[in-house]
């Protein structure tokens, strides 16, 4: 039995599979741990720190001991001889296979988009997410123009899923609560956050109703919701979009975030190449009822790397729940095969959606609440706190996230604002020193546009800005 990737629906099915004295399960995955990627974009916020929201597969598996974790990267597969291949040339026999490789957000064809606008799925991703964030804020303190620390200043998110919706919201927080009293030089609420939604509204898996309760959360914390609105171009300083008569905007920003689409891995393209599997627009493979690849009943896919059913016209959504029940789903069959039973089709159980939009904010929509699944404000933020803690992986895990968010909670502060990775230094233009700070010493600067931009010159931005602040 192998299991390729060790996200929710890889490690559900090991779990399931486990000390079962008939199955040898073998979990590879290119990471050594499994990631609660419902909670990474606070590490991208500074919230929480990377290891509170991951653990190592070796340590939540070592107690089943039929089970190996191998650390390899899955590239290839020959369906005939069942072999995965691995990316450092060795092999992995099987005679069942789970597929549940992750995915990573499209571009729509702009690949070259990626290095200006990261997206987030990896810690790698919420770490250098978190560093452009920071960099902003310190970049806008030491620029001494005043359209360059409007730039700064600007966060542009795409993709208005709860991805976006809840990124929007924690830089809501960040901008307007945890940096106000950190900085000399700049008001960090004036920061400007827009988030650019191509649909006609955010959340558009959620009812329209919890749509607009998302959208009336994040403009209260001051996001701009744009949707309707394409992004078409996009470079280090700015992001052009579409409207919805076809006009086109400019955007002058120098942080943009990407939540906004989805492609499959590429083993996932491999595996359909191999067995001549159907896919949608994403790649993903368009599975039996029973999640095994069409004419290979050994190859389950599942969670990010296959259209699981659920409706006629909606298939599983790829959230946490779909793939934790559709790796369960396939641990079940090859247990049925094993006992020669029948195998049945995938069920899928909606456990409802929650999203939180910032401190005590946020919607919910559980439809097996009734009138209680829809919440907004305060009881939401208390049910996603609830579930989240509920799932995620390791008691220590729940105690440290616990103190950290009461932590948050009491004092309005993120406790981990470290700027880590490179560049570490923003790449500003003209800097200049803090409001308030001494003249320099020594002779008299020359004149000219540089000496113009000294803190005692009637009219300087330092004087502008001063008089603003103290107003």
């Amino acid at each position: 039995m192998l299991i390729v990737g060790g996200g929710f629906g890889g490690l559900y099915a090991a779990r399931a599979l486990g000390n079962d004295d008939r199955v040898e399960v073998t979990l590879v995955d290119r990471r050594n741990h499994h990631l609660f990627t419902p909670l990474l974009y606070q590490v991208a916020t500074g919230a929480l720190s990377p290891g509170d929201i991951a653990q190592p597969l070796r340590s939540i598996l070592r107690k089943q001991q039929n089970t190996t974790v191998l650390l390899g990267e899955a590239v290839g597969l020959d369906a005939a001889r069942r072999e995965v291949r691995l990316a450092d040339g060795g092999t992995l026999p099987y005679d069942s296979l789970i597929i549940a490789a992750g995915a990573r957000f499209s571009y729509f064809g702009n690949d070259g988009w990626a290095r200006d606008a990261p997206g987030l799925k990896s810690l790698d991703d919420a770490l250098e997410i978190r560093r452009r964030i920071l960099i902003a804020f310190e970049a806008a303190e030491r620029e001494g123009e005043e359209a360059r620390r409007a730039e700064w200043m600007t966060f542009v998110i795409v993709g208005g899923g709860p991805t976006g919706v809840e990124l929007a919201g924690a830089l809501g927080e960040i901008a307007r609560d945890t940096l106000r009293r950190d900085f000399r030089s700049i008001d960090t609420s004036h920061t400007r956050i827009l988030l650019v939604e191509a649909m006609d509204r955010v959340l558009p898996t959620y009812p329209k109703d919890r749509s607009r309760s998302a959208q009336r959360q994040l403009e209260r914390l001051g996001a701009i919701v744009r949707t309707g609105t394409k992004v078409v171009a996009l470079d280090d300083r700015s992001v052009t979009v579409e409207l919805a008569g076809g006009a086109q905007e400019r955007i002058p920003a120098r942080t943009v975030l990407w939540a906004a689409g989805i492609l499959v891995s590429a083993f996932v393209a491999e595996v359909a190449r191999a067995t001549g599997a159907p896919t949608d627009r994403s790649g993903r493979l368009l599975v039996e009822p029973d999640l095994t690849v069409p004419g290979h009943p050994e190859i389950f896919a599942i969670a990010d790397a296959a259209v699981m059913p659920w409706k006629k016209d909606r298939p599983v959504p790829g959230v946490a729940q779909g793939g934790i029940q559709g790796g369960r789903h396939a641990a079940r069959a090859i247990r049925a095969r094993l006992d020669g039973q029948p195998v049945k089709p995938f069920s899928y159980s909606n456990r409802g959606d929650v999203a939180v939009i910032g401190r005590l904010a946020g919607v919910t929509d559980i439809p097996w609440l009734g009138p209680l699944g829809r919440q907004s404000g305060f009881a939401a933020w208390l049910l996603w706190l609830g579930i989240h803690l509920v799932y995620l992986i390791g008691f220590a895990n729940r105690i440290v996230v616990i103190v950290r968010w009461a932590w948050s909670f009491l004092t309005h502060g993120r406790g981990s604002r470290l700027i880590t990775g490179q560049p570490v230094l923003p790449p500003i233009e003209e800097p200049e020193p803090p409001t308030g700070a001494p003249p320099p010493s020594g002779p008299p600067p020359p004149t000219g546009r540089k000496a113009s931009r000294s803190a005692d010159t009637p009219g300087s931005s330092h004087a502008g800005r001063a008089s603003t602040r103290h107003d």
